[in-house]
């Protein structure tokens, strides 16, 4: 059993089995000062976290990923120029780039292309996975042709997609995100934490679900989401 807990904005607390069996606490862009999250950087220090996955390094992703790594010895995941900068900063990281499957042991990872900005490295998306679940977050960006790609190698269960517009993909771009990756589940992100992606997270689930696409969960900050391929 997989457990996704939504921390607001584009934050996310992914609890999965790994693939040597054993279970992982991983942490996916964890700004958790952003006026949604329930949690604190600070509520983390002393937990075992595994893993952080950075998608790029703007304030409103790499958040507090740094000193939550510091506090935990948890490993950064991320874009060469990031990882750099994390190891710089006194943090544990893996270094990658956008291409196969990462070199780690006990998770099925890939950096995938993200359209979007970052000033260092290159914006990403991630998959990640284990044993009983596989999670594409999209990061910030917008709809590209990648995302089929993405949907037919690495057939994610759970999709984390923005649907705030102006800085990322809006509803209807999202919507259609969801035909080409053809996840079970969609799940909206990056909506409603500042005035210029106000969305309506119902919409896109009427628009996703009316088409017989996918599930749409929505999750209030706090919240979670049990998943299970049985």
């Amino acid at each position: 059993m997989a457990v996704i807990k939504y921390l607001g904005h584009s934050a996310f607390e992914i609890r999965l089995q790994g693939l040597d069996g054993k279970p992982k606490n991983i942490l996916i862009d964890p700004w958790l000062t952003n006026p949604m999250s329930p949690l604190k950087p600070s509520d983390y220090y002393g937990r075992k976290i595994d893993y952080i996955f950075v998608t790029h390094d703007h304030g409103d992703h790499l958040g507090e990923a740094i000193d939550i790594a510091k506090a935990t010895g948890a490993k950064i995941v991320a874009i060469f120029e990031i990882a750099l900068y994390a190891r710089e900063k006194g943090a544990e990281a893996i270094d990658g780039n956008i291409g196969g499957r990462l070199k780690i042991d006990d998770l099925f990872a890939v950096l995938v292309p993200a359209n979007h900005s970052s000033s260092r490295g290159a914006p990403t998306g991630v998959v990640v996975g284990g044993r009983d679940i596989v999670v594409y977050h999209a990061g910030d960006t917008g709809l590209v042709s990648e995302m089929s790609l993405i949907g037919e190698l690495y057939k994610p269960d759970i999709a984390l997609l923005p649907i705030g517009g102006h800085y990322t993909m809006g509803i209807e771009e999202a919507a259609k995100a969801v035909e080409l990756i053809k996840p079970k589940i969609a799940i909206p992100m990056h909506y409603n934490t500042f005035p210029p992606i106000k969305a309506d997270p119902e919409e896109f689930k009427r628009l996703v679900e009316s088409k017989g696409i996918a599930k749409v969960a929505i999750l209030r900050p706090g919240e979670e989401l049990e998943y299970s391929r049985e």
